[in-house]
């Protein structure tokens, strides 16, 4: 039999957080070793719940929940996106602009897929989270990297991204609380980027997953209230802020300028309808999810997220090759490392044989450097000092 190829235009498409690591961290476990898995945000798997209220809802929308809907979704459900977005500030956005997805992931994909031309392109943060990357490229689109460097906090340097701006530019990606720093973009930043995008003519994609993870009064700026000239698109869901992931509902609403965006509209509707529709059962719980705010308890200092960030931050200060920016929202941190001949793969790679401890090379998330790594917040105190000792020990070995 011919050797089966995949298609070219994947050569350009990674996602290292469930990338080859990854698969070798399950032949460990097949053979019998504890992994203790920081590469991935999954907040079940370290012992959160949904909140009571949303698994309510999932099973009294149960007996509605054994046929197709609308392509878009269920209306409660797309009018309560809308009715957060208005309440936000918004401009111009009803339940009519709003597609629930199965998880954002989908909706980036549906989005760019609705978009792109190939060789057009898309403005990302570097460091990003790389499914927007590998999404643009999939659909023939051109990713251009814009720095977000440690020394600035990691938030994205303005000026340097306008002169990335070209004829060929159609949108620009902006993601905070950020994955993976935890930056979130001060008001005057999002101010900038907005105005920017409003000058050049570009369709805003704002991320806002992790809208509601913050750290000690960091505040999350929205930026559709900001776009009034130009489309603005804006992700959220119920798997981080909510600790539901596997529900898989995400949502992307639509404000801003719409006159001139009918025929894409229209185009990614055609994209939703192929799919069918978005899981249904799941659904029934967004009109919950948006009222619920258990996620401060977790947030604050005591909580279990604030205990853990602090418990790395502390963990970093006091070793000798590492550094951090400690993070100020969302459920990571971008750890560097400052040791002779560090390189983030091989580095990856010998903590898992050795250690059993699995993270995320920084050079996934799309930056020229390789002296990163991501880990999630996601574990306990005890069990993130744990995984501190091994890196440490690893280090010095």
């Amino acid at each position: 039999m011919e050797t089966i190829r995949p298609a070219s235009r994947l050569a350009g498409v990674r996602y290292e957080i469930r990338g080859p690591l990854a698969r070798r961290a399950a032949e460990l476990e097949r053979q019998g070793f504890e992994i203790l898995k920081l590469n991935i945000g999954n907040p079940a798997a370290f012992g959160f719940r949904a909140p009571e209220a949303l698994r309510r809802a999932l099973v009294e929308g149960l007996p509605q929940a054994e046929g197709y809907v609308h392509q878009k979704g269920i209306f409660p459900a797309r009018e309560a996106v809308a009715f957060q977005q208005q309440e936000r500030g918004a401009h111009h956005v009803s339940a009519d602009d709003v597609f629930i997805g199965n998880g954002v992931s989908e909706l980036v994909l549906l989005t760019l897929g609705a978009l792109l031309d190939p060789g057009d392109e898309v403005l990302l943060p570097s460091p990003d989270y790389p499914l927007w990357t590998a999404a643009t490229t999939l659909h023939g689109g051109r990713p251009v990297h814009y720095p977000c460097r440690p020394e600035d906090g990691w938030v994205p340097d303005v000026a340097a991204l306008a002169e990335r701006i070209t004829p060929r530019t159609r949108a620009l990606v902006v993601i905070s609380p950020n994955n993976p720093t935890g930056a979130v973009y001060p008001r005057e930043v999002v101010e900038k980027l907005a105005a920017l995008a409003e000058e050049r003519g570009l369709i805003v994609l704002s991320d806002e997953i992790y809208d509601g993870i913050t750290y000690d009064g960091a505040e999350h700026v929205p930026i559709a209230p900001l776009v009034t000239r130009t489309l603005c698109a804006t992700f959220g869901g119920i798997s981080k802020v909510h600790r539901a992931c596997g529900y898989r509902v995400g949502w992307v609403s639509f404000s801003g300028e719409k006159r001139g965006a009918r025929e894409y509209l229209l185009a990614l509707d055609t994209l939703a309808s192929l799919r069918l529709c978005a899981n249904v059962p799941g659904q029934s719980v967004v009109q919950a999810a948006l009222g619920e705010r258990s996620i401060r308890e977790l947030v604050e200092p005591g909580g279990r997220l604030w205990q853990t960030r602090a418990a790395l931050a502390l963990g970093v200060r006091h070793s000798r090759h590492l550094s951090l920016v400690v993070p100020r929202g969302a459920l990571y941190a971008f750890v560097r490392c400052a040791a002779s001949g560090f390189d983030d793969q091989g580095f990856a790679l010998e903590l898992l044989e050795k250690r059993h401890v699995l993270v995320t090379p920084g050079s996934g998330f799309n930056v020229p450097y390789r002296d990163h790594f991501r880990l999630t917040l996601l574990p306990d105190e005890a069990t993130m000092g744990e995984v501190l000792r091994r890196i440490e020990e690893q280090l010095e070995s």
